[in-house]
């Protein structure tokens, strides 16, 4: 029966290639595994919020988010770069640069950890003890936390979804029980901090070991992987900074009430985003071995119809936005709104994923800077206008153009 099943799945997979132009077994394979992956972290996530939502105070939540994408800014000299460019070398049979990636992840994740230091530093002597320990615990973890994810990237590029699936189930469970239980024993932020860095970090460090304990690398290295890796990171750092330039600017500007509504308005559709980013995963190995012409002629078909579905998914989601936000955020009513607006970004991100994994995946350089220079820039500048004039809505309007934006530009260049 089980065989039969296979059989028909297989057949209607073949017969939809017609239309998605898309190897679908691939898709079909390694989409399940992420999907699983990227379906429990989405309900973590969810309940995390939930429980952040609604055990701690406004003014706490919004404080914790700021702490947490100032890290992220501080994780920069960790080259996130430097994983594409893992994904790309493994995929073409250039594992032994993986460790070698690693060690200049960690060395240069220092000067992270040093700044954090500094910062903590500045905001001790500024009379704020709150912000002054957090950066202080934040130190010791910056420059290893995401350094030892170079074994997920290792096994993107061997296509192994499986494995990368269930290591990822296995840290977001363990990672959220924690944190949920942190929260429901006290509302102390320092011990929210220390859970998350701690937890994180000692299962990252599990996982690496366990995944190159039990793969063998071999020695073939690609000479241009550390170089492409710190390309693509200095490329991104503007992208980063415009990714929380959102949250910086609410907390500066609006206060810390403010970006927690803010953030409990856009987390369930980050979620939804989540699911959409695992293109990125399936596609980067395979655009970095296929032919240009094979790219370039199915491409404008799949934009066009993954429009048209995440539209459908937008209009849904803005259908039953009220509903949630009655049963699971009813102290964040008035991020209903916010929400429901902040979905339409949905609609820009299939495509947006696809154009940009194609870049990567041919290292179109040129390309890849300008748009990690032009599109941050132009974000930000959206931020720092709107937020003054519409507050919040403001914010969400800007991302929204900053996302138009961005489709434009990456569909105006040859690949």
């Amino acid at each position: 029966m089980i065989e039969k099943i296979k059989i028909v799945a297989y057949r209607l997979l073949k017969k939809s290639e017609k239309w998605t132009k898309t190897d679908m077994i691939y898709l079909a394979k390694g989409g399940f595994w992420l999907t699983l992956g990227q379906g429990v972290s989405s309900v973590s996530s969810f309940l995390l919020a939930i429980a952040f939502a609604n055990l701690l105070p406004k003014e706490t939540y919004g404080t914790y988010k700021y702490i947490m994408s100032i890290v992220s800014l501080l994780a920069i000299p960790t080259l996130a770069g430097m994983n594409t460019a893992i994904i790309q070398a493994v995929a073409r049979g250039y594992e032994g640069s993986v460790i070698p990636a690693f060690k200049t992840k960690v060395k240069w994740g220092l000067l992270g950890g040093l700044a954090s230091l500094a910062l903590a530093g500045y905001y001790y002597f500024q009379g704020n003890n709150v912000l002054a320990i957090a950066f202080l615990i934040s130190s010791v973890f910056v420059p290893f936390m995401d350094s030892l994810l170079i074994y997920d990237s290792y096994l993107n590029g061997k296509k192994d979804f499986k494995s990368l699936s269930n290591y990822n189930i296995f840290i977001k469970i363990i990672s959220t029980i924690v944190l949920i239980l942190t929260v429901f024993l006290t509302d102390n932020i320092f011990l929210f901090i220390a859970s998350y860095f701690t937890t994180h970090t000692i299962l990252r460090l599990i996982i690496f070991k366990l995944v190159f304990r039990k793969n063998s690398l071999n020695q073939e290295k690609d000479p241009e992987t550390i170089s492409y890796g710190k390309h693509l990171s200095l490329m991104g750092i503007l992208n980063i900074v415009s990714f929380y330039a959102d949250k910086l600017l609410i907390f500066h500007y609006l206060g810390a009430t403010e970006l927690a509504v803010y953030s409990v308005a856009i987390a369930p559709v980050e979620q939804i985003k989540g699911l959409i980013k695992n293109i990125n995963i399936l596609a980067l190995p395979k655009f970095s071995t296929a032919e240009d012409k094979n790219l370039t002629s199915t491409l404008k078909p799949k934009i066009i119809k993954m429009i048209i579905v995440l539209t459908i998914m937008s209009f849904c989601y803005i259908l039953i936005a009220p509903l949630m936000y009655k049963l699971f955020f009813p102290q964040y009513l008035g991020s209903t709104f916010y929400s429901q607006l902040f979905s339409i970004s949905l609609i820009f991100m299939g495509p947006i994923i696809i154009m940009l994994s194609i870049f990567q995946a041919k290292e179109k350089k040129t390309i890849l800077y300008q748009y990690n220079i032009v599109k941050p820039i132009v974000k930000i500048a959206l931020l720092f206008v709107l937020i003054n004039y519409l507050d919040v809505t403001g914010v969400i309007i800007a991302v929204l153009l900053s996302y138009l934006f961005e489709l434009f530009f990456l569909t105006t260049k040859k690949i």
